[in-house]
């Protein structure tokens, strides 16, 4: 049986006595049927009293849940209010029955109107920072979002530099590139480990200062540069700190980047709208198929759930991709779309996904 004593402890006891979660049943069958509750409702359960909102953000909830296979994701979107000039968020519950994207909130008062925000997603928690800045005026302040407590706390702060290039890869979220208070910051491939929430700095051979992308792909960090008009390709892997250049077609890449069980999509804003999949084996990109320029509003930010790509454009018009179906099809994709034209001023800065 699961024990409940840090939530006890937590959330002290109410009118005097060690209220049960639900009347009439042993704390343990309670956890088994609150936890069936849909994520879409979990904001009402935190309302219920002091001991459902403490265990909604426990240990105990998240065990439960994943065991049982009743974990659900959520999109979020971190956007810019083109009319008032705020950051803001939104979220997407992905499920057919319920797209629509709510408003979510502001995000911390510090980064509430500075520009160049990350969002990075990392095991159940998003992580966010900037990387706009001068040299010696970047704080490093690291921000964390927790989905199943719904609140934001201070992460620990970082190095500061600015104009850097984030990814999450096993695990870890890594920072590459950039400009720092010396040299030897700009040399560094600095890690964080949410297991002992610490950063760790590694001296990196690698050409950053004309470094313009990094992809997470089969355990490794692959780099795109570019010289004026001329891009180049690399890979690094991060349990050395080595790097190498490669001569692949990879260097092509031009959009944004999703990853969906090892096999890596692009979508080529180029010339119309494209989604390309990467052939690993003969090192080069491939046309998926087509989708709608008035549906997608480019730029667009993409995010994965389960074997379902979300095109996230201006204004919050996603278009949704089944990849499995789109193999099967040539020409135009088939996909569904949705968007709000309550949304139209918005700018989309970033979408990540988290599974609770």
């Amino acid at each position: 049986m699961t024990s409940f004593g840090s939530i006890t402890e937590e959330c002290g006891l109410i009118n005097g006595s060690n209220f049960p979660f639900i009347p009439g049943l042993p704390d343990d069958i309670a956890l088994l049927c609150l936890a069936r509750v849909p994520l879409r409702y979990h904001h009402v359960l935190r309302c219920v009293s002091r001991r459902w909102k403490a265990l909604l953000g426990s240990e105990e909830w998240a065990s439960c849940r994943q065991k049982n296979n009743l974990e659900e994701s959520l999109i979020y979107a971190l956007c810019r209010d083109n009319t008032t000039g705020r950051n803001c968020s939104y979220v997407l519950y992905p499920e057919p029955a319920s797209r629509c994207w709510k408003l979510h909130g502001d995000v911390p008062t510090q980064f509430s109107e500075k520009k160049g925000l990350v969002l990075e997603a990392l095991g159940k928690k998003l992580y966010l920072f900037s990387n706009c800045g001068f040299p010696g005026c970047t704080t490093g302040a690291v921000y964390c979002y927790v989905p199943s407590a719904n609140k934001w706390e201070e992460g620990a702060p970082m190095a500061g530099r600015c104009y850097f290039l984030s990814t999450v890869l096993d695990e870890k979220l890594y920072i590459i590139g950039g400009n720092g208070m010396s040299i030897v910051d700009q040399q560094s491939l600095d890690v964080y480990d949410s297991h002992s929430n610490s950063w760790s700095s590694n001296e990196i051979q690698i050409p950053l200062n004309d470094i313009v992308k990094v992809i997470p792909l089969d355990g490794k960090i692959h780099t795109i540069h570019k010289i004026w008009n001329f891009p180049y390709a690399g890979v690094c892997d991060p349990s050395c700190c080595r790097w190498n250049k490669t001569n692949n077609d990879l260097a092509s890449c031009c959009g944004p980047t999703v990853v969906i069980d090892g096999t890596l999509y692009m979508l080529d804003e180029t010339s119309g709208t494209r989604l390309m999949i990467w052939q690993k084996s003969s090192e080069e990109w491939v046309a998926l198929g087509r989708l709608s320029h008035q549906l997608t509003q480019p730029p667009c930010q993409l995010v994965a759930v389960g074997r379902k790509i979300f095109v996230v454009g201006q204004g919050l018009h996603t278009v949704v991709v089944d990849v499995d179906t789109a193999a099967k099809v040539e020409g135009m994709l088939v996909s569904s779309s949705f968007f709000s034209k309550s949304n139209s001023h918005l700018s989309v800065i970033s979408c990540k996904a988290v599974t609770i």
